[in-house]
């Protein structure tokens, strides 16, 4: 500090390479169409859902998203460390986050537990998704008020957790990315003609909408062969017609 030596500047911080990754995208062979519908919600920082037949690819595909989007920060991976250390999730061998985080809850979980609490408040599973990924496998099996509860995190960027213990603001930047059937039997529409409860395809869909409405989804479907016509199992069917007052 007396000017008696010419300090070089601090290089630029990289995060470690190690052998611990998670999938890699570049593992899927075909799916050309969905692959090219992540990779521009991952260049823009949009949210997907996907929409398909059972052992179509949807969770193997939503896994190794990460895999595509950019390198953390270092600011980042210090705010997801933080958040991680206060939820007891790091220790002396993983002291600090160096990949994007990726959270997939069971779709049993509380609305509490998706935005955190408890007597002392704790992160929830959307603040440990922080720069990272959230994925909701079938979706329209989560309760409703776990996805309202999505609406304000992901337009705020932000959610205030309030206790008797205290009230604390944690972050919830995240990538949410959603999976479903078609139906409940998962068949609706597929070439097969294995679908056996086309009418319950309104009651699959309809609890998708709280977050849907929250902010702007890319649709893609993931169905390993393509029809533009229903299968000779499942006939089209509107929805059922709402009771209008005299």
């Amino acid at each position: 500090m007396k000017g008696e030596k010419k300090l070089s500047p601090q290089p630029k911080w990289q995060a470690e390479q190690t052998s611990e990754t998670g999938p890699d995208f570049s593992d899927v062979m075909g799916q050309e169409n969905v692959k090219r519908a992540l990779e521009i919600a991952a260049a823009g920082g949009h949210n997907i859902l996907l929409i398909g037949s059972p052992g179509a690819g949807k969770s193997m595909l939503a896994r190794r998203l990460p895999s595509i989007l950019p390198d953390m920060t270092r600011k980042e991976a210090l705010e997801a460390t933080e958040i991680w250390s206060v939820a007891g999730l790091t220790d002396s061998s993983h002291p600090m986050l160096l990949h994007r985080p990726f959270r997939a809850p069971h779709h049993t979980l509380s609305a509490s537990a998706m935005t955190g609490g408890g007597q002392t408040p704790k992160p929830g599973e959307i603040s440990l998704a922080h720069h990272g990924v959230l994925f909701l496998d079938e979706l329209p099996e989560f309760h409703r008020d776990v996805l309202e509860v999505l609406r304000a995190p992901i337009e705020d960027g932000e959610v205030t957790i309030t206790r008797a213990a205290g009230s604390i603001t944690l972050p919830s930047r995240f990538m949410l990315v959603g999976a479903m059937n078609p139906c409940r039997c998962g068949w609706y529409g597929h070439p097969s003609g294995a679908a056996t409860a086309p009418s319950s395809r309104w009651k699959n869909t309809s609890k998708k909408s709280p977050a849907r409405c929250s902010t702007a989804w890319t649709y893609t479907s993931t169905c390993r062969a393509s029809s533009s016509k229903p299968c000779a199992g499942a006939k089209r069917r509107s929805p059922p017609p709402t009771s209008k007052r005299a």
